[in-house]
Protein backbone atom coordinates (compact mmCIF):
# COMPACT_ATOMS: atom_id res chain seq x y z
CA UNK A 1 0.00 0.00 0.00
CA UNK A 2 1.02 3.48 -0.98
CA UNK A 3 -0.48 6.59 0.50
CA UNK A 4 0.47 10.04 -1.38
CA UNK A 5 -0.80 12.84 0.45
CA UNK A 6 -2.41 15.34 -2.16
CA UNK A 7 -3.51 18.30 0.15
CA UNK A 8 -2.89 18.18 4.55
CA UNK A 9 -4.42 21.84 4.97
CA UNK A 10 -7.08 22.03 7.30
CA UNK A 11 -9.89 24.34 6.85
CA UNK A 12 -9.07 25.52 3.96
CA UNK A 13 -6.58 25.78 1.44
CA UNK A 14 -3.02 27.02 2.66
CA UNK A 15 -0.14 28.70 0.93
CA UNK A 16 1.57 25.79 0.67
CA UNK A 17 -1.03 23.16 0.38
CA UNK A 18 -4.24 22.46 -0.52
CA UNK A 19 -6.93 20.84 1.85
CA UNK A 20 -7.72 17.38 3.00
CA UNK A 21 -7.05 14.67 0.19
CA UNK A 22 -4.90 11.51 0.35
CA UNK A 23 -4.53 8.91 -2.33
CA UNK A 24 -4.14 5.01 -1.34
CA UNK A 25 -2.39 2.92 -4.78
CA UNK A 26 -2.50 -1.11 -4.41
CA UNK A 27 -0.91 -3.42 -6.47
CA UNK A 28 -2.20 -7.04 -6.66
CA UNK A 29 -0.02 -8.43 -9.14
CA UNK A 30 -2.70 -7.45 -11.99
CA UNK A 31 -2.82 -3.88 -11.78
CA UNK A 32 -2.63 -1.12 -9.65
CA UNK A 33 -5.90 0.47 -7.76
CA UNK A 34 -6.24 3.97 -6.86
CA UNK A 35 -8.64 5.34 -4.29
CA UNK A 36 -9.01 8.74 -3.18
CA UNK A 37 -9.79 9.87 0.30
CA UNK A 38 -11.42 13.88 0.25
CA UNK A 39 -11.17 15.64 -3.00
CA UNK A 40 -10.68 19.18 -0.28
CA UNK A 41 -10.87 22.60 -2.05
CA UNK A 42 -7.56 22.92 -4.20
CA UNK A 43 -6.98 19.47 -4.50
CA UNK A 44 -7.54 18.46 -7.45
CA UNK A 45 -4.82 20.29 -9.26
CA UNK A 46 -1.79 18.92 -6.88
CA UNK A 47 -3.89 15.55 -7.73
CA UNK A 48 -3.28 15.84 -11.22
CA UNK A 49 1.07 15.54 -10.45
CA UNK A 50 0.30 11.99 -9.33
CA UNK A 51 -2.67 10.53 -11.23
CA UNK A 52 -4.51 10.24 -14.38
CA UNK A 53 -7.96 11.60 -12.88
CA UNK A 54 -9.51 8.71 -15.38
CA UNK A 55 -7.90 6.14 -13.15
CA UNK A 56 -9.33 6.30 -10.23
CA UNK A 57 -11.70 3.37 -8.91
CA UNK A 58 -13.61 5.41 -6.37
CA UNK A 59 -13.48 8.15 -3.40
CA UNK A 60 -13.98 8.39 0.02
CA UNK A 61 -15.81 11.62 1.32
CA UNK A 62 -15.05 12.11 5.36
CA UNK A 63 -18.02 14.31 5.53
CA UNK A 64 -19.50 17.34 3.37
CA UNK A 65 -17.70 20.42 4.39
CA UNK A 66 -15.89 21.93 1.52
CA UNK A 67 -12.32 21.43 2.52
CA UNK A 68 -12.87 17.84 2.66
CA UNK A 69 -15.32 17.73 -1.12
CA UNK A 70 -15.47 21.06 -2.71
CA UNK A 71 -13.26 19.61 -5.43
CA UNK A 72 -15.76 17.04 -6.65
CA UNK A 73 -17.40 20.09 -8.81
CA UNK A 74 -14.27 20.21 -10.93
CA UNK A 75 -13.76 16.84 -10.93
CA UNK A 76 -17.14 16.19 -12.21
CA UNK A 77 -16.20 19.11 -15.23
CA UNK A 78 -13.27 17.22 -16.15
CA UNK A 79 -15.03 13.90 -16.23
CA UNK A 80 -18.15 15.21 -18.21
CA UNK A 81 -16.93 18.20 -20.06
CA UNK A 82 -13.45 16.71 -21.43
CA UNK A 83 -13.45 16.73 -25.71
CA UNK A 84 -12.94 13.27 -26.05
CA UNK A 85 -16.53 13.40 -24.15
CA UNK A 86 -17.66 11.18 -21.03
CA UNK A 87 -16.82 7.38 -20.62
CA UNK A 88 -19.21 4.96 -19.78
CA UNK A 89 -18.11 4.04 -16.96
CA UNK A 90 -19.20 5.86 -13.64
CA UNK A 91 -16.95 6.45 -10.31
CA UNK A 92 -18.31 5.15 -7.22
CA UNK A 93 -18.32 8.20 -5.12
CA UNK A 94 -19.02 6.95 -1.07
CA UNK A 95 -20.31 9.36 1.43
CA UNK A 96 -22.04 10.51 4.66
CA UNK A 97 -26.38 10.76 3.69
CA UNK A 98 -27.19 13.78 1.03
CA UNK A 99 -24.02 13.60 -1.14
CA UNK A 100 -25.22 13.89 -4.71
CA UNK A 101 -27.80 16.32 -3.52
CA UNK A 102 -24.88 18.35 -1.88
CA UNK A 103 -22.56 18.52 -4.25
CA UNK A 104 -25.08 19.28 -7.20
CA UNK A 105 -26.24 22.74 -4.79
CA UNK A 106 -22.28 23.39 -4.12
CA UNK A 107 -21.95 23.37 -8.61
CA UNK A 108 -24.65 26.12 -8.84
CA UNK A 109 -26.61 25.83 -11.80
CA UNK A 110 -25.70 22.04 -12.48
CA UNK A 111 -28.12 20.56 -15.27
CA UNK A 112 -30.67 18.43 -14.37
CA UNK A 113 -29.64 14.78 -13.37
CA UNK A 114 -26.71 16.02 -10.66
CA UNK A 115 -23.85 14.80 -10.73
CA UNK A 116 -25.02 11.22 -11.92
CA UNK A 117 -24.33 11.10 -15.06
CA UNK A 118 -20.39 10.66 -13.89
CA UNK A 119 -20.26 8.87 -10.35
CA UNK A 120 -22.15 6.59 -8.69
CA UNK A 121 -23.04 7.51 -5.20
CA UNK A 122 -23.14 5.88 -2.22
CA UNK A 123 -23.75 5.73 1.40
CA UNK A 124 -21.68 5.51 4.20
CA UNK A 125 -22.43 3.42 7.62
CA UNK A 126 -20.52 2.71 10.76
CA UNK A 127 -19.21 -0.48 10.83
CA UNK A 128 -20.17 -1.36 7.27
CA UNK A 129 -16.90 -2.11 5.04
CA UNK A 130 -16.88 -1.43 1.40
CA UNK A 131 -14.51 -3.08 -0.54
CA UNK A 132 -12.79 -1.58 -3.92
CA UNK A 133 -10.66 -4.17 -5.63
CA UNK A 134 -8.21 -5.62 -2.73
CA UNK A 135 -8.85 -2.54 -0.37
CA UNK A 136 -11.38 -2.90 2.27
CA UNK A 137 -12.57 0.22 3.42
CA UNK A 138 -14.52 0.37 7.32
CA UNK A 139 -15.95 4.03 7.85
CA UNK A 140 -16.26 4.72 11.22
CA UNK A 141 -19.08 7.69 12.42
CA UNK A 142 -16.75 9.98 14.41
CA UNK A 143 -17.34 12.76 16.62
CA UNK A 144 -17.72 16.39 14.19
CA UNK A 145 -20.69 18.54 14.14
CA UNK A 146 -21.78 17.34 10.77
CA UNK A 147 -22.43 13.57 9.99
CA UNK A 148 -18.67 12.22 9.74
CA UNK A 149 -16.70 9.17 9.23
CA UNK A 150 -12.83 8.14 9.64
CA UNK A 151 -11.90 5.58 7.56
CA UNK A 152 -9.75 1.85 8.40
CA UNK A 153 -8.24 1.13 4.94
CA UNK A 154 -6.51 -2.38 4.92
CA UNK A 155 -4.86 -4.02 2.00
CA UNK A 156 -2.54 -6.90 1.73
CA UNK A 157 -1.86 -6.89 5.68
CA UNK A 158 -1.59 -3.46 5.44
CA UNK A 159 -3.47 -0.79 7.76
CA UNK A 160 -4.24 2.99 7.27
CA UNK A 161 -6.42 4.80 9.63
CA UNK A 162 -7.86 8.18 8.76
CA UNK A 163 -9.59 9.74 11.50
CA UNK A 164 -11.32 12.78 9.18
CA UNK A 165 -12.39 15.23 11.01
CA UNK A 166 -13.16 14.78 14.50
CA UNK A 167 -12.72 15.11 18.22
CA UNK A 168 -12.05 12.30 20.56
CA UNK A 169 -14.65 9.63 20.69
CA UNK A 170 -14.83 6.15 21.17
CA UNK A 171 -14.49 4.94 17.97
CA UNK A 172 -11.22 5.80 17.44
CA UNK A 173 -9.86 2.66 19.35
CA UNK A 174 -11.18 0.08 16.70
CA UNK A 175 -10.11 3.04 13.25
CA UNK A 176 -6.63 2.98 14.55
CA UNK A 177 -5.72 -0.18 16.36
CA UNK A 178 -2.71 -1.89 14.78
CA UNK A 179 -2.80 0.50 12.16
CA UNK A 180 1.12 0.74 10.04
CA UNK A 181 -0.06 4.62 9.66
CA UNK A 182 -2.63 7.06 11.59
CA UNK A 183 -3.13 10.02 9.89
CA UNK A 184 -4.65 12.30 12.19
CA UNK A 185 -6.61 15.27 13.07
CA UNK A 186 -4.63 18.00 14.18
CA UNK A 187 -6.55 21.32 13.73
CA UNK A 188 -6.74 22.31 17.40
CA UNK A 189 -4.33 23.89 19.70
CA UNK A 190 -4.27 23.15 23.29
CA UNK A 191 -5.09 26.38 25.32
CA UNK A 192 -6.06 28.30 22.29
CA UNK A 193 -9.08 26.15 20.69
CA UNK A 194 -11.30 24.51 24.52
CA UNK A 195 -14.32 24.45 22.04
CA UNK A 196 -15.05 20.33 22.65
CA UNK A 197 -16.56 18.34 19.72
CA UNK A 198 -15.17 19.84 16.74
CA UNK A 199 -11.19 18.56 16.21
CA UNK A 200 -8.40 16.40 17.93
CA UNK A 201 -5.79 18.57 18.88
CA UNK A 202 -2.12 17.04 18.57
CA UNK A 203 -1.89 15.90 22.06
CA UNK A 204 -5.38 14.43 22.17
CA UNK A 205 -4.30 12.73 18.56
CA UNK A 206 -1.39 11.09 20.10
CA UNK A 207 -3.43 9.85 23.33
CA UNK A 208 -5.81 8.35 21.01
CA UNK A 209 -3.11 6.86 19.03
CA UNK A 210 -1.46 5.33 22.34
CA UNK A 211 -4.71 4.33 23.83
CA UNK A 212 -5.98 1.90 20.66
CA UNK A 213 -2.43 0.10 20.66
CA UNK A 214 0.01 -1.20 17.97
CA UNK A 215 0.48 1.69 16.03
CA UNK A 216 3.62 1.88 14.32
CA UNK A 217 3.62 6.19 12.66
CA UNK A 218 1.52 8.68 13.42
CA UNK A 219 1.11 11.68 11.18
CA UNK A 220 -0.52 15.08 12.12
CA UNK A 221 -2.76 16.47 9.80
CA UNK A 222 -5.43 18.95 8.65
CA UNK A 223 -3.81 21.29 10.30
CA UNK A 224 -5.31 25.40 9.09
CA UNK A 225 -2.38 27.76 7.93
CA UNK A 226 -2.44 29.14 11.28
CA UNK A 227 -1.53 26.75 13.06
CA UNK A 228 2.24 26.52 14.22
CA UNK A 229 3.76 22.79 12.87
CA UNK A 230 6.62 22.94 15.80
CA UNK A 231 3.82 23.86 18.64
CA UNK A 232 1.37 21.22 18.13
CA UNK A 233 4.46 18.03 17.64
CA UNK A 234 5.71 19.60 20.66
CA UNK A 235 1.93 18.74 22.00
CA UNK A 236 1.59 15.51 20.89
CA UNK A 237 5.27 14.48 21.65
CA UNK A 238 4.76 13.59 25.63
CA UNK A 239 2.36 10.88 24.18
CA UNK A 240 4.28 10.20 20.85
CA UNK A 241 7.83 11.16 20.68
CA UNK A 242 8.21 9.90 17.40
CA UNK A 243 5.45 11.99 16.04
CA UNK A 244 5.42 13.19 12.26
CA UNK A 245 3.86 16.20 10.75
CA UNK A 246 1.32 15.72 7.73
CA UNK A 247 3.12 17.48 3.84
CA UNK A 248 2.21 17.74 0.54
CA UNK A 249 3.39 15.15 -1.90
CA UNK A 250 5.24 13.20 0.93
CA UNK A 251 4.70 9.32 0.07
CA UNK A 252 4.49 6.56 2.91
CA UNK A 253 4.86 2.67 1.96
CA UNK A 254 3.21 0.27 4.08
CA UNK A 255 3.35 -3.63 4.56
CA UNK A 256 5.83 -5.61 2.06
CA UNK A 257 8.18 -3.49 -0.03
Amino acid sequence: MRVTVIGCSGSFAGPTSAASSYLVSVDDGDRTWKVLFDLGSGALGPLQRHIDLHDLDAIFLTHLHPDHCADLCGLYVAHHYAPAGPTDAHLPVWGPEGTASRLALMYHGLEEGGMDKVFAFGQLQDQVAVTVGPVTITPYAVNHPVEAFGFRVEADGAVLGYTGDTDTCDNLAPLMRDADLVLADSAFVDGRDEIRGIHLSASRAAQAAADAGGVKRLVLTHMPAWNDADVCRAQAEPFWPTVEVAEPDAVYRLGRP
